[in-house]
């Protein structure tokens, strides 16, 4: 999480006033290709913590996919910011979609999934509009770093939520 709101500032700092026919400046480059491999890395963390299991089969296909977006986008910010953010709106999409399955999967058995629902299916929305308005004038990086910053919400509460569950369990 702090991560992603630190990446966030950073895109919000350096690279806001981007837009779809703009060129990525180096930082703004940088910052796209890091959050896919970011992503990708953090998964192999959470796999290597959680243990074996079914969830292992989504996490390598999540896995992959982060590492195919940051090879994707290591090509698109070599183009526009219009073509990163296509790559980073299918992306989103994408992992928007794994993230619903493997919620739904975890609410019976971990129970308090909910804002883990709410943030897969705000990203598979969010990942269509972003690659949508890819090609639109104004389209632009603040785009993507809204949508960082509400995963980060979901993500914080997601945890709170699984705390208070695991809490209550103990009790």
């Amino acid at each position: 999480m702090l991560f992603s709101l630190i990446w966030v500032a950073l895109v919000f700092t350096t690279s806001a006033s981007l837009v779809s026919t703009d060129r990525p400046t180096v930082s703004a480059a940088v910052l796209l290709v890091v959050y896919p491999l970011w992503d990708a890395i953090a998964t192999l963390l959470e796999r290597r913590l959680a243990g074996a299991g079914s969830a292992n089969r989504v996490s390598t296909v999540n896995m992959a996919l982060g590492l195919a977006t940051t090879a994707g986008m290591i090509i698109a910010v070599l183009s526009t910011v219009g073509t990163a953010l296509l790559v980073f709106g299918v992306w989103a999409l994408l992992s928007g979609a794994i993230q619903l399955v493997v919620a739904v999967r975890r609410r019976r058995t971990v129970g308090a999934q909910w804002p883990m629902v709410i943030s897969g299916g705000q990203s598979v929305l969010a990942g269509a509009a972003i690659a949508a308005g890819s090609t639109s004038a104004t389209s632009g990086l603040s785009t993507v770093a809204g949508y960082s910053a509400f995963g980060a919400f979901w993500f914080l509460v997601s945890v709170i939520a699984l705390s208070g569950r695991s809490r209550r369990a103990t009790r």
